[in-house]
């Protein structure tokens, strides 16, 4: 997949906090994946609370053996019976649904029970496509069913963000509604112009929006 570059290995300290790049899976046709930690990231994160993931203890090693069996471990098992719900939300291309390394980049290997994602740097193209969930929302404390699924949203490229030099900020109309993830935005940047289409997938609300889950594709 040539539209997958790096997945990038995220950590925060809890909900609403700063994300940290803290490591980098790269694919190789010769060499297979690998994982190394980020070491200024590392270092910032340990601020935070940082520890390495369990596997992979060692910050200075570059890990060549087994990396997607251990980080494959957060992706659904295909056995289970809601599976087809699993890919047609993650807009998984089925094609794809045994390739792991795809598997763990559209889906950020999210686990309920600790604070990593993994985030992939994305190529563009015309068939580019995936789902993120914006960032930020803590702050902003948007009203429930001020967004709507379905609803278009619009974009505008901030560079000069002290927080993310690739920030991308996201609108509804005048409103701000958050911004797109720390490496996802990358191909923002990467794609000249205004030619990437935002429309909101699913929504968590009570009350406020807690998330808001965006599909990004080309125009």
């Amino acid at each position: 997949m040539k539209e997958i570059g790096y997945i990038y290995l995220s950590w925060r300290e809890g909900l609403g906090k700063r994300r940290h790049i803290v490591g980098v899976l790269k694919r190789n046709a010769m060499l297979g994946v690998r994982f190394s930690y980020i070491k200024k990231g590392v270092e910032i994160a340990k601020e935070d609370g940082f520890s390495p993931y369990t596997e992979f203890p060692d910050f200075d090693k570059e890990y060549t053996e087994n990396v997607l069996e251990v980080f494959g471990q957060r992706i659904m098992k295909s056995e289970r019976s809601d599976i087809s719900d699993f890919y047609d939300f993650w807009e998984i291309d089925t094609k794809f649904k045994d390739d792991k390394f795809y598997l763990l980049a559209h889906t950020q290997g999210l686990n309920p029970t600790d604070n990593f994602e993994f985030l992939a740097d994305y190529n563009p193209s015309k068939s580019v496509r995936f789902l993120t969930d914006l960032a930020s929302l803590n702050m902003l404390k948007l009203p429930a069913d001020s967004i709507k699924v379905g609803d278009e949203l619009t974009y505008k490229l901030e560079p000069k963000n002290k927080f993310d030099g690739q920030a991308v900020k996201v609108f509804k109309g005048d409103i701000e509604v958050g911004y797109i993830k720390k490496i996802h935005s990358r191909v923002f940047y990467k794609q000249k112009g205004s030619s990437l289409k935002l429309v909101v997938k699913a929504l968590e609300q009570n009350g406020l929006i807690k998330r808001i889950f965006v599909i990004v594709s080309c125009k």
